[in-house]
């Protein structure tokens, strides 16, 4: 592990500016302890916490080795606790000998050593203990940013595993239909077959291309989708309808691939099969304030047997527009009397 001071500036300033409280702190205690107000405790102090704001960072290195090689408590105590007597006691002669070199024989900085000497030895033992909780405070934090990264990642794989899971669902179950479709084409009209054959080809071509979730244009989706309606043109011709209106300001916009297909097999599904009537399939997409609002509206036939099915579509909608946008993102339905509309609501603008 890197050196939790060393390799931040922000932490660096601050543990400069925590020693330098440190040092105010201590030479009141000085002042007390001698007596009065000396010359000597400015570079006495001065150099004092030089050299212990030294030691201190070299405390690291046995710190993290301790900590992580030592298992048994009591072992890694008695370790601390040698490690502070040989901190303390270098800190005690470097600063003895360095600042007696400095200041001269006259001074009186024997007597004054003497007189707090006790003091010292008792902030050295305090300040010590200062350190070893802020390295454990460094590396509690370490490793609180590291589960909370390992975390985040495995959020994020399982949310890409169910997204591809949602996908798989959505794409064999229309494959499946549109595949029953052009066995029966082949029986009454050939050529309607190959027709949709080749629609089907390009349709899934777009759908297989696109193997990961990352998000593509409404004007992509779009143009794939009338890949799909052409294909159900096919097989129902002038009994499916296909009007579109939208907003050109819209088309940049971004979403799931695949998103809105299940949408309108359901419409198809609900609407068409059972109907003898004219089926209208109505897309509208407009800008709503910071959303793009998607409109797919499809009528029916109040009379006749509606078709069964799971809401497996809707829902796989649903929860991938949840998985993607989080809360900024909505589906809602409306079922009137021959009509049934789906409304999607996606923001504009979307960093994924």
């Amino acid at each position: 592990m890197k050196h939790p001071v060393l390799e931040n500036r922000v932490r660096l300033i601050v543990w400069w500016l925590v020693w330098i409280l440190l040092g105010l702190g201590q030479s009141l205690l000085f002042y007390y302890a001698y007596g009065s107000f000396t010359q000597l405790i400015i570079p006495d102090i001065l150099i004092s916490f030089i050299v212990y704001s030294g030691i201190a960072l070299a405390i690291w290195y046995p710190f993290s080795f301790f900590n992580s090689a030592i298992s048994n408590r009591i072992v890694l105590i008695s370790n601390f606790v040698a490690a502070g007597v040989l901190a303390i006691t270098l800190w005690s002669l470097a600063s003895y000998y360095i600042t007696g070199l400095i200041l001269p024989d006259e001074s009186g900085f024997k007597a004054y050593w003497d007189s707090t000497f006790p003091y010292r030895i008792g902030t050295g033992i305090f300040i010590y203990g200062l350190i070893i909780l802020t390295y454990y405070l460094f590396v509690s934090l370490t490793n609180l940013a590291a589960k909370s990264a390992r975390e985040a990642k495995l959020e994020s794989l399982v949310k890409e595993t169910e997204l591809k899971m949602l996908r798989s669902q959505i794409n064999p179950h229309f494959l499946f239909n549109s595949l029953n479709s052009v066995s029966s084409l082949t029986i009454t009209d050939p050529e309607k077959a190959r027709t949709m054959v080749i629609k089907l080809s390009e349709f899934m071509r777009y759908a297989l291309s696109r193997k990961d979730e990352k998000p593509v244009t409404l004007q992509s989706e779009l143009e794939n989708l009338r890949l799909y309606l052409d294909i159900e043109k096919v097989r129902f011709g002038d009994k499916l309808r296909i009007e579109e209106d939208v907003d050109p300001g819209c088309l940049k916009a971004s979403l799931p691939v695949m998103i809105l297909q299940p949408l309108y097999e359901n419409a198809i599904k609900h609407g068409v099969y059972e109907s003898t009537r004219e089926i209208t399939v109505n897309t509208t997409v407009i800008m709503s304030g910071d959303y793009v609002e998607i409109t797919i509206r499809n009528n029916f036939d109040p009379e006749a047997t509606p078709a069964k099915g799971t809401g497996t579509g809707l829902s796989n909608v649903a929860r991938r527009l949840e998985l993607m946008y989080g809360n900024k993102a909505s589906v809602k339905t409306q079922k009137e009397k021959d009509t049934f509309c789906v409304k999607i609501y996606i923001p504009a603008s979307f960093s994924y």
